[in-house]
C-alpha cells in the first residue's frame, strides 16, 4: 500500500508540480485481489471554500467544475461523503447531488468521523434518516486517524478495528450489520450490479449500434491492403473498374454531367455557326474582288467558275474553327467528367498515388482521342471543299442572255456581267451551298466527336493503363496502393474500437444474469 500511495502522489508531483494545484488529468489504479468487490471508484477531490497558499483563486471553482463533470453523468452513483461532526444542512457534497440527482436515485450519503463526534451526541438522526432522507440508507464509516496513517497501520488491521468499533458501540450496534466501509463497498457492488442489470438491454442497443456505425466506417476507409503482389493487383484493378463503372453512369445519364455534351452539339456548335463571317465574306465587294482575280487578264466568259471555287473554298475553311472547338469542348467534359469520377469513386479515396495515376493515364487517352477527333472533323470540312455538290448549282435558275440591239448593231450581253446585280447573285448563290454545308456539317461533326471521342472514352479510356499496370513489379503495385498516412491511423483507430465493443457486447452475450 505505501508503495502505490507513493506512485500515486509521484504522479500527481509530475502533473501538477510539487504544489497544491489540480489536474482533470485521471490517475488510473486497478487493484486485482479475492478480498474486493468488482466496483469502479473514482476519487474526486474535495470541495473547497477558500484557496490556500500556493493554489490559484479560481482553485474553488474549478474543483467545483471538475467534480459536476462526474457527478452530472446519468451513470454516475454518487458517493456524497460528509463528516459526522458537523451538520448535514451545511454539507456540500449533499448540495451538489441533491443540484445534480434531485430524486435521489444515484445518491448514497455516507458519514465519516463517527468516533469523533463530542461526547454524548451521535448521527442516529441522519443513520436512521430522520433528518434527511434519501432513497438510500446512509452507511457510517470509521476510516483510519491521522496517526494510524503515519503509522501506516495496515488496512486489514483498520478494517477490524472499525468493525469492532460499530460491534461493541452503544449508539450505533444495533446498526453494525449495515455499517462500515466493507457493508458500503458490498453495497454499491450490488446496486451497480442492479443497475447495469437492468440497462443491458440499452446498452446492448447502443453497443450494437455503435458497432454498425464502426463497421460502416472501416468498410467507407477500406480494409487493410494484403501484401501478396496478386492480391494486390487484384484491388488495384477492382479500384479501376469501380471508377470505369461512375465514368460511363456520367455519359449514359446515370449521374449528371453527359449532358454536357449534347449541349455542346445543340447550343454551341450551331452558335458557332451562325457567327461566322459569310456576311462579310460574301458582300458584293468582296465578292467581285475574288471573282476579278481568279479571272486574271481573262474575263469569263459565261459563269465565273474559278471564282465560285475561291468563294466556296474560302468560305468552307471557315467551318475549322467551329469544328475544332467543338472537340475542344466535348475534351474539357470529358476531363471534368474523369475527375468527378475519381472524386466519387469511394475505393480510390485512400489511395492518392493511385488516383494521380489514374488521372494522368485516363487524360492522356483523352488527348489521343482529342487529336484524333480533330483530324476527323477537319477531314469533313476538307472533303466538303474537295468535292463540290455539282447539283446544286444546275438547279439554280439559270441567267437569261438577250441580245440587245442598237445603232451600231447587236450588243454583247457580257455587258451585264460586271454589274452589281450580277455579283450579288453570285454572292447569294454562294451563300445557299455554304448554308447547305453548314447543315451537313452540324449534323456531320457530333457523329465524328461522338464515335471519335465518346465511344473511345467509353470503350478504352483505361486500356493502355490496364496493360501497364499488368506488366508492373511486387514493388510498383506496392506504391500505387500507398495511403494516406491520416487514413491509416484513422483505419488502426477504429479498429482498435471495434475491438473493444465487440469484445464487451461478447462479455455481455456471456454473462447470465439473475433475473
Amino acid at each position: 500500500a505505501a508503495v502505490v500511495r507513493k506512485e500515486i502522489q509521484d504522479e500527481t508531483d509530475r502533473v501538477t508540480g510539487k504544489s497544491k494545484q489540480i489536474s482533470p488529468v485521471p490517475i488510473h489504479l486497478s487493484i486485482y485481489s479475492p478480498n474486493v468487490v468488482n466496483l469502479t471508484l473514482i476519487d474526486l477531490p474535495g470541495l473547497t471554500k477558500v484557496a490556500v497558499e500556493g493554489q490559484p483563486e479560481s482553485i474553488v471553482q474549478d474543483i467545483e467544475m471538475m467534480v459536476r463533470s462526474y457527478v452530472e453523468k446519468p451513470n454516475c452513483i454518487i458517493l456524497a461523503i460528509s463528516p459526522a461532526n458537523q451538520d448535514i444542512a451545511t454539507s456540500d457534497a449533499i448540495k451538489l447531488a441533491r443540484e445534480v440527482d434531485a430524486p435521489g436515485e444515484r445518491t448514497f450519503g455516507v458519514l465519516t468521523k463517527l468516533d469523533l463526534m463530542d461526547k454524548g451526541t451521535n448521527a442516529l438522526d441522519v443513520l436512521e434518516g430522520r433528518s434527511y432522507r434519501l432513497q438510500h440508507p446512509w452507511v457510517g464509516i470509521v476510516n483510519r486517524s491521522q496517526a494510524d496513517i503515519n503509522k501506516n497501520v495496515d488496512m486489514i488491521i483498520a478494517r477490524h478495528k472499525e468493525r469492532e468499533y460499530f460491534a461493541t458501540s452503544p449508539d450505533y450496534s444495533h446498526l453494525a450489520n449495515k455499517m462500515g466501509s466493507e457493508y458500503l463497498a458490498k453495497l454499491l457492488s450490488k446496486h451497480l450490479e442492479a443497475v447495469i442489470r437492468a440497462r443491458i438491454p440499452s446498452i446492448t442497443s447502443m453497443i450494437n449500434k455503435t458497432i454498425e456505425e464502426l463497421e460502416s466506417e472501416m468498410d467507407h476507409l477500406g480494409r487493410p491492403i494484403a501484401a501478396d503482389a496478386g492480391a494486390q493487383l487484384y484491388l488495384i484493378l477492382e479500384l479501376l473498374r469501380a471508377f470505369d463503372r461512375i465514368f460511363k453512369e456520367h455519359l449514359d445519364g446515370g449521374r449528371p454531367g453527359g449532358d454536357r455534351i449534347y449541349g455542346v452539339f445543340d447550343n454551341q456548335l450551331p452558335a458557332a455557326l451562325r457567327k461566322l463571317p459569310f456576311d462579310r465574306h460574301l458582300s458584293m465587294q468582296n465578292v467581285r474582288k475574288v471573282v476579278s482575280e481568279a479571272d486574271g487578264y481573262q474575263p469569263h466568259l459565261i459563269a465565273p467558275e474559278q471564282g465560285y471555287r475561291r468563294l466556296i473554298e474560302s468560305s468552307l475553311n471557315y467551318f475549322r474553327g467551329p469544328a475544332e472547338a467543338s472537340v475542344d469542348a466535348v475534351h474539357f467534359v470529358l476531363k471534368e467528367l474523369v475527375r468527378k469520377s475519381i472524386g466519387e469513386t469511394q475505393e480510390l479515396r485512400r489511395f492518392p498515388t493511385l488516383q494521380m495515376e489514374l488521372a494522368a493515364a485516363a487524360n492522356h487517352a483523352l488527348e489521343r482521342f482529342r487529336d484524333d477527333s480533330k483530324k476527323t472533323v477537319v477531314r469533313l470540312v476538307d472533303m466538303e471543299s474537295s468535292y463540290l455538290t455539282v447539283e446544286f448549282f444546275r438547279r439554280l435558275p439559270q441567267e437569261v442572255e438577250k441580245a440587245a440591239s442598237g445603232p451600231g448593231g447587236p450588243v454583247s450581253p457580257n455587258v451585264d456581267r460586271y454589274t452589281d446585280g450580277h455579283f450579288r447573285r453570285i454572292g447569294s448563290n454562294v451563300s445557299s451551298y455554304v448554308g447547305m454545308v453548314s447543315e451537313t456539317l452540324r449534323n456531320t461533326i457530333p457523329k465524328a466527336i461522338v464515335y471519335c471521342q465518346v465511344k473511345e472514352a467509353k470503350q478504352s479510356l483505361l486500356h493502355h493503363f490496364y496493360m501497364q499496370i499488368g506488366k508492373k513489379e511486387g514493388k510498383e503495385l506496392a506504391q500505387l496502393l500507398d495511403e494516406d498516412p491520416s487514413l491509416m491511423e484513422r483505419r488502426v483507430q477504429c479498429a482498435k474500437r471495434l475491438e473493444l465493443y465487440k469484445s464487451a457486447r461478447d462479455e455481455i452475450d456471456s454473462v447470465s444474469w439473475a433475473r
